[in-house]
């Protein structure tokens, strides 16, 4: 559901999904951003690791660094021009959880024959992990005990 919540006849999304969307729901976005937290900074690099054309790829980084997801940062190599890096900020980083869980529903879901191509292991031991909601006590909750309750901010 849409609001005037923006004010000067602008539109803004209600809803907390839809909002994120509007970041992140684009093609490609989430595999930029795949290769963004795995320390994939350059145009360059994204383009050859993702062969995503030009356009798409500066249309993608302008809306995550808008966003406040990733961020702008200057380099030069030895004899070229000031170039841009591209690095995840603390929101940015906070949407491991969210690639950590889509790529955990595909790996139940849409299983590939030899298994997973990644695994989402902790870093100090070695264990690996789950994406779960966990309640204020740090207890993981079971997914049927989990129900999203519309709250006072509710457009009625």
């Amino acid at each position: 559901m849409a609001v005037n919540v923006a004010g000067a006849g602008q539109t803004e999304q209600t809803c907390s999904i839809a909002r994120t969307l509007e970041v992140l729901g684009e093609r490609w976005t989430f595999v930029i951003l795949r290769e963004a937290l795995a320390g994939v900074t350059r145009f360059a690099d994204f383009r050859e690791q993702l062969g995503v054309a030009p356009d798409v790829l500066s249309d993608r980084l302008a809306t995550l660094v808008a966003a406040g997801v990733l961020e702008k940062r200057p380099y030069r190599e030895p004899g070229a021009r000031i170039r841009y890096g591209y690095h995840p900020t603390p929101a940015g980083e906070e949407l491991r959880v969210v690639l950590g869980a889509l790529q955990q529903w595909g790996d139940a879901h849409r299983p590939l024959d030899g298994g997973p191509t990644v695994e989402r292991r902790a870093v100090d031991d070695g264990r690996l992990l789950s994406v779960a909601f966990v309640d204020d006590t740090g207890t993981a909750v079971p997914l049927d005990r989990v129900a999203f309750v519309k709250t006072a901010a509710y457009p009625s």
